[in-house]
């Protein structure tokens, strides 16, 4: 059980809360590269922490993040042309270049606003296929993390993104909640012994012990819990997986980083990564195989109302029409769920339970220890935020969160 006054620490990221103050004192995972560099060179729109900003990349290759707004009467800059230079607002033809520049304000004789004034720039960093922003103070901008996969080519990891309408903390507890899987997922789960990726082969062992026996450990950049199973043949499976205050986990059925990022009070933006130091993951056919097994697979995602495409398609699969699970297939035997794929699953139980999940009367027992876990580690988020900055050498985030990635990294790696 969570109390009222704490359920609202946690959770709340707009209007100066101070979740939201901590993790603006992050890098944050924004928005894939594959999104920023689509076919129609257009820009995106992204909400980080309540905040509307857009991103692009002019013809010269550089990436811009601006807030979405043009600083002169705030049109949006998503609806924005690109040229080699930047991103020309299409309302009086102002143009802006990726560092906030002025470069060109066409309606206006004799006021040299270009010289007096910026569009606000943010930023950002490119990679492991992720566009990274920075939006807090610049005088409390952190050291930029760094994660194992960095340094691979883009054809060994697979990004991408999709978008849940609920609160943050939702979909990061799905994610260190190991014993939903052989029952939400379960009919992934048998589906995984017809499939050759590693991804299905590692998560297709969890279905054979359904109550495993769960251990967690507190470190001072999140915390760790391992998972002990019973493998059918006398021993056990052990899967660790570690959580990296605010927004990653790090996940224990192959090589899988993901970023669960606030985009406001009630929406998500959930990042995948995939990454494979052997095979070209990111190149047909095994991209598609594995989107479609975790159910990111492109039409799929569309369909069901969770890409950045489609998130905001009326009608979409939701709780008025109780996400259009199939009672039928859920009869006849053929779905546990009635729902098609595992991220479909998940968004749709995340969604069911409320915008902001109440906490006040939930159950938690020995099967959710990483639940716990996340919430002492996310209260720990909040709390950085309200401590007096004078004299501190670096908050929590800094010392104790994405510069100690690569320790947390290789320690889930070698175990």
């Amino acid at each position: 059980m969570v109390s009222v006054k704490h359920n609202e620490l946690m959770c709340r990221v707009e209007n100066g809360a101070p979740q939201g103050v901590a993790m603006a004192r992050a890098w944050i995972p924004a928005a894939t590269l594959h999104e920023i560099d689509n076919p129609e060179r257009a820009p995106v729109r992204v909400q980080l922490l309540g905040r509307p900003f857009v991103a692009f990349r002019d013809g010269r290759g550089n990436i811009g993040f601006l807030d979405e707004h043009c600083p002169h009467r705030g049109a949006s800059l998503a609806l924005g042309r690109l040229d080699d230079c930047g991103i020309t607002c299409i309302y009086h033809g102002w143009k802006m270049a990726a560092d906030g520049e002025i470069l060109d304000t066409p309606n206006i004789l004799g006021d040299d606003v270009k010289k007096r004034m910026r569009a606000r720039a943010y930023p950002t960093r490119v990679a492991g296929g992720i566009v990274w922003a920075y939006i807090g103070d610049p005088e409390e901008e952190p050291e930029f993390p760094r994660f194992s996969w960095f340094d691979l080519d883009d054809d060994h990891v697979l990004t991408n993104r999709h978008i849940v309408d609920c609160n943050f903390v939702q979909v990061q507890e799905s994610l260190v909640d190991t014993t939903h899987l052989g029952f939400l997922h379960s009919n992934g789960m048998r589906a995984s012994d017809d499939s050759d990726l590693d991804y299905a082969k590692k998560v297709g062992a969890m279905a054979i012990d359904l109550a495993p026996k769960l251990e967690v450990e507190d470190t001072d950049y999140g915390f760790r819990y391992v998972a002990l199973r019973r493998d059918g043949k006398g021993g056990y499976d052990a899967r660790v997986t570690t959580y990296v205050a605010p927004f990653t986990i790090l996940n224990a059925n192959g090589d899988i980083g993901l970023f669960v990022v606030p985009m406001s009070d009630t929406r998500t933006s959930f990042i995948h990564v995939f990454w494979d130091r052997r095979r070209k993951i990111n190149v047909e056919p095994l991209r598609s195989e594995q989107l479609r097994f975790v159910g990111l697979d492109p039409r799929e995602q569309d369909e069901f109302g969770i890409s950045p495409a489609a998130a905001d398609r009326p009608q979409k699969p939701g709780p008025d029409n109780n996400f259009l699970q199939d009672r039928v297939a859920m009869r006849d035997g053929k779905s546990f769920s009635g729902l098609p794929g595992l991220i479909p699953e998940d968004c749709a139980v995340l969604v069911s339970s409320g915008a902001i999940r109440d906490r006040t009367r939930e159950i938690i027992t020995g099967a959710d220890v990483g639940i716990a876990a996340l919430y002492r580690s996310l209260l720990k988020v909040a709390r950085s935020a309200e401590k007096p900055r004078a004299g501190e050498p670096a908050d929590y985030l800094r010392l104790s969160g994405y510069t100690r990635t690569i320790a947390a990294t290789e320690q889930w790696r070698n175990n």
